[in-house]
């Protein structure tokens, strides 16, 4: 013990030096996965794919996510977070400058087959880092601070390409942005301390500060917390399929049943996005207050405005307003990843906030559920089933355990 250092005797000014490098890391991952969707007419054109082909990239990319974050995460908590960091940069950043070398189909579902195992991870490791650097009563806001960071880069992703074919760039220079994690990952050594021997804010659970068992990911099973766990998992799987039901189909919505041009759908849909991004500090900070389940609320709110959004007659200014509000009501689960963290021992952190992803399993499946119902019953009642996700989510949200004190 007497190697070990405590979190606590860590200078604010270094913990806050390791968490904005953390936060360029989640940049450039968040940039690497949105240019499935941002870039998808581009790579289609180049590669001569079809719709169907091109729109698989997405299932195939989450489906590597899953395998990396059950995978990365039991091996951030056995090898260190820091180091599985560092892992974890090189991976990503260079399978994004592969897509630079991408000739066809095959060689497409390779590339994003590998981006997504190592972009995967990086939620796992990012809360297994920060959660042991900062205690319970800011990891809220720290939390709404890495959901905005993944917004800010989707942002700059967005107006950057524009800017770039205004300049008269090829697409395929913003590939080269997984040139910057690979070149500073090995910094990470640097400015991140080592997590194999930091006694986190919550202190050890049995003098661990990693994974000893073969696979940790069997712990979240144990007699005691197998309930707890399957819980949570079809609750990230609720979340992820009532996101895909009605933000899956919010653009063709908006222009096919609402008839908005489509130089204002852009603008409709972005303001979502704006409230997304300030709702992960809003719910941030109300968790750390008053608890993690309170922001189930969101949920609920959530659930309340998508029948208003789709039923409501309304203008363009105030359907804007509502999507502005939902976005903000959608980012209480920014708080997942602390609270995942803080429900099972230390030595688990990353392993236990890979449960986050789990739930895209079912979120690959919404579009084949929903694309039939939508030419039986209509668009909008079909997305109304977000709400009924969302409301499931709350309820068992509700029922699981507080592991923060109302302040």
């Amino acid at each position: 013990m007497n190697a070990f250092i405590d979190a606590k005797d860590i200078s604010l000014t270094r913990r806050t030096g390791a968490l904005a490098f953390l936060l360029v890391a989640y940049f450039f991952y968040a940039w690497s996965w949105n240019t499935v969707d941002i870039l998808r007419p581009y790579i289609k054109e180049s590669l001569g794919l079809t719709d169907l082909t091109a729109g698989s990239a997405y299932t195939i990319q989450s489906a590597g996510a899953i395998v990396g974050a059950v995978v990365m995460g039991q091996v951030a908590d056995k090898i260190g977070r820091r180091n599985a960091l560092v892992i974890s940069m090189f991976g990503y950043g260079g399978f994004l400058l592969a897509a630079l070398l991408v000739t066809d189909y095959t060689t497409l579902v390779m590339q994003r087959v590998g981006l997504g195992f190592f972009m995967g991870s990086m939620f796992p490791i990012a809360v297994g880092i920060y959660s042991g650097l900062f205690g319970r009563d800011v990891r809220g806001v720290i939390a709404g601070f890495v959901l905005g960071t993944y917004n800010v880069a989707v942002a700059a992703l967005g107006f950057l390409s524009a800017a770039a074919f205004k300049a008269g760039y090829d697409w395929t220079v913003l590939l080269w942005a997984g040139a910057i994690p690979v070149s500073i990952a090995l910094f990470a050594f640097l400015i991140i301390p080592d997590d194999r021997r930091l006694i986190p804010m919550d202190g050890l659970s049995e003098g661990q500060t990693t994974a000893k068992a073969a696979l940790p990911i069997a712990e979240l099973f144990k007699p005691g917390v197998a309930k707890q766990t399957i819980l949570l998992a079809t609750m990230t799987g609720l979340n992820f399929f009532a996101y895909q039901a009605f933000t899956g189909w919010a653009s063709t919505y908006l222009k096919e049943d609402r008839m908005i041009p489509d130089t204002v759908v852009g603008d409709v849909l972005g303001w979502q996005f704006i409230g997304a991004a300030l709702g992960g500090l809003v719910w941030g900070f109300v968790s750390d207050r008053f608890g993690r389940r309170s922001a189930a609320w969101g949920f609920v709110l959530a659930a309340s405005l998508i029948p208003v959004y789709l039923f409501v007659p309304m203008p363009v200014g105030l359907l804007e307003l509502t999507g502005f509000v939902y976005g903000v009501m959608l980012s209480c689960s920014a708080i997942w990843g602390p609270w995942l963290s803080e429900l099972y021992p230390p030595h688990l952190r990353s392993t236990a906030a890979s449960i986050f992803n789990w739930g895209r399993v079912i979120s690959m499946t919404a579009p084949l559920i929903t694309a039939p119902l939508i030419d039986g019953f209509g668009r909008a009642p079909v997305m109304s089933l977000a709400s009924i996700s969302f409301l499931a989510a709350a309820i068992i949200w509700f029922r699981l355990p507080e592991t923060v004190i109302r302040r």
